[in-house]
């Protein structure tokens, strides 16, 4: 057994380049990690509306006939299938979506498809609130 040479003042001090090296490890460790929390939801679309917002859940119509929720600078452009929907949908849309905004409904109008034939039956209505 070989005894271990004494260590001099000086180099009881410094410290070795496993323990820099470890201390480093540890400092990118708890940096990786304290980053990987939840993001912030505390954006807003114009109009007041969380980013987080669900709009297709938003409108009240079966999830299936949503195709697109849009904000605009009016209101809202939505586009669904009327086939899926209930009756009453584009006023229970508009009515849903100016309500996240605490407004009333303006009006709605249809607006023509670009391109129809790549959604069939879909409806394009812009939705104006008050």
């Amino acid at each position: 057994m070989t005894a271990e040479p004494p260590l001099s003042p000086a180099s009881a001090a410094a410290p070795g380049p496993r323990r820099i090296a470890s201390g480093a490890l540890l400092t990118a460790a708890v940096l990786s990690l304290s980053s990987c929390g939840p993001r912030n939801t505390d954006e807003t679309l114009r109009g007041g509306v969380p980013a987080r917002t669900n709009l297709p859940l938003a409108t009240g119509l079966p999830p299936d006939a949503v195709r697109t929720v849009s904000r605009r600078d009016y209101g809202w452009r939505l586009i669904y299938l009327p086939a899926l929907s209930p009756a009453d949908a584009e006023g229970r849309a508009a009515s849903a979506l100016c309500r996240l905004e605490r407004r009333g409904v303006g009006r709605i109008e249809q607006i023509p498809q670009v391109a129809p034939q790549d959604d069939p039956g879909a409806r394009m209505i812009d939705i104006h609130c008050a």
